[in-house]
């Protein structure tokens, strides 16, 4: 009698755990199902499919969240000049995005980090350390190209719904930084989690579509976008040895990269060659460096850029 009541309760056991498994493997084949029905988008100017199950107000949120405590976080820079040469560049490329009417903002940072990001709600961050590696305005123009490109494509929306389906322990409802838990993945999709000691690279194929798109940017800004390619392959100098730089943890910088873009500067260059007004490279950096070291005959800070010995520009 005792063994009966023990198999029947076994079997009572088994069967509702095989139920249990049955409804999570249905729920999440219907989660799955809704979402490459309702989440897919297309991509700008590369016009690639992607899933993304994050709204987009609540994307700008996390963005402007995220710029927030960077703003707390990070000194600005008082170089006025340099500043102005960033906002002009950053508003040139802005004015060629599906996203134009965001309230985009631009701000230098005054660090010798070589980085830069694009959060989502049009919020830019360079770091004075990029300016001498950049080399000029066109440089920059490659760098912020790529970087609005990441925020334009949602590629940081994309790595969440990624995780969303991966995990099925998130809900896009409740992706918020004051979640700890999540805090860190979330700050990493956005592509600043490096800030934060969250190293998140960009996949190949995010990496390769912000080239396409950010090149395109820039050439319709009128930059000369062959400095795309000059840019990565200064960049990709400075793996040798040491802490390699910031945006190199995120956005791998090698031959094939470079290979890569160069096969985009055709359409790139027909668009440039076509452009009213033209701005070729822009102001140098290094000019306006040699400028402020004129007006400032003590030199410039340390921690200012220049002073890191990995710029190949110095």
């Amino acid at each position: 009698m005792q063994a009966t009541q023990k198999t029947r309760r076994c079997n009572r056991f088994t069967r509702k755990r095989i139920i249990e498994i049955m409804l999570k493997k249905w729920f999440a084949a219907i989660f799955v199902l809704c979402a490459l029905i309702y989440g897919c988008v297309t991509t700008p100017v590369s016009e690639n499919s992607a899933l993304i199950l994050i709204p987009f107000s609540q994307e700008v949120s996390l963005g402007k969240q995220a710029f927030g405590e960077i703003l707390q976080k990070e000194t600005l820079s008082t170089n006025a000049r340099l500043q102005t040469v960033v906002e002009r560049v950053g508003r040139r490329l802005v004015i060629e995005t599906s996203m134009a009417d965001l309230d985009w903002e631009f701000k230098l940072f005054a660090s010798n980090q070589m980085n830069a990001f694009a959060l989502p709600g049009g919020k830019v961050g360079v770091y004075e350390g990029i300016l001498p590696v950049c080399s000029n305005e066109a440089g920059l123009a490659a760098v912020l190209g790529h970087e609005i490109a990441h925020a334009v494509a949602r590629h940081g929306a994309q790595r969440m719904s990624q995780q969303l389906l991966i995990t099925g322990a998130l809900a896009a409802s409740s992706v918020t930084l004051s979640d700890n838990k999540n805090r860190g993945m979330i700050l990493g999709a956005l592509g600043i989690g490096a800030q934060y000691g969250v190293t998140l690279p960009f996949s190949r194929g995010n990496e390769s579509e912000a080239d396409e798109i950010g090149v395109i940017y820039m050439a319709k800004a009128g930059y000369d976008p062959r400095e795309a390619m000059r840019f990565w392959q200064r960049f990709s100098s400075m793996k040798g040895g040491g802490q390699p730089p910031e945006f190199l943890s995120t956005h791998p910088a090698d031959e094939r990269r470079v290979r890569d873009i160069e096969q985009l500067l055709p359409e790139a260059m027909r668009i440039y060659n076509a452009h009213p007004n033209k701005q070729g490279l822009g102001e140098s950096f290094l000019y306006i460096m040699n400028e402020e070291r004129l007006k400032n005959p003590g030199g410039m800070r340390k921690g200012q850029m220049g002073d890191d010995p990995r710029n190949p520009a110095r």
